[in-house]
């Protein structure tokens, strides 16, 4: 008897569940293609530096549904400091640390500043014997694309999902 209660239960919840769905009932929440309707059209204004990031950029803002122009007439999304660091330990067995910070904002089609400045900060780290074959630079571009694409992808999901602090008028 036990089993034929659990059998039930089961088939009236997939039941009730294919009759909510058959009616066109769905739950409404923030999803990846959810943006905010002021940042659907944006502009990017980055360093000349930052050539990768803008790539990656470009495919996340638009995978999240917000178009990319050039229309000076539109938000901006501007990084304001992009700085990559590299710190190398030496010893019988080093290791390479290696940082990329940058900080944006997004600004109307006048300058004005929306959101607070927002710091995102990515590490990788990597060893290698250096009596043996070196592959330090293969290793550290790989790791390179890495901390773009991290940095990237955070940028784009904390504008799509509308996460930025805004700024207070006086």
């Amino acid at each position: 008897m036990h089993l034929t209660h659990r059998l039930a239960a089961v088939v009236l919840t997939l039941g009730l569940s294919a009759s909510l769905v058959g009616c066109g009932f769905h739950l409404v929440g923030k999803g990846p293609y959810a943006t905010p309707v002021a940042y659907n059209n944006m502009a990017l204004s980055l360093p000349n530096k930052a050539n990768a990031l803008e790539e990656k950029l470009v495919v996340y803002l638009t995978g999240n549904g917000i178009h990319i122009t050039t229309n000076a007439n539109q938000y901006t999304l501007r990084v304001l400091d992009y700085n990559y660091r590299r710190q190398k330990l030496s010893g019988r067995v080093a290791e390479v640390i290696l940082q990329l910070n940058a900080t944006f904002q997004i600004e109307d089609k006048n300058g004005k500043v929306v959101t607070q400045p927002r710091t995102i900060s990515s590490v990788k780290s990597y060893q290698y014997n250096v009596a043996t074959v070196n592959v330090d630079d293969n290793e550290e571009s790989y790791l390179n694309n890495i901390l773009v694409d991290d940095v990237a992808q955070q940028m784009a999901r904390q504008i799509a999902t509308n996460r930025l602090p805004t700024t207070t008028s006086p």
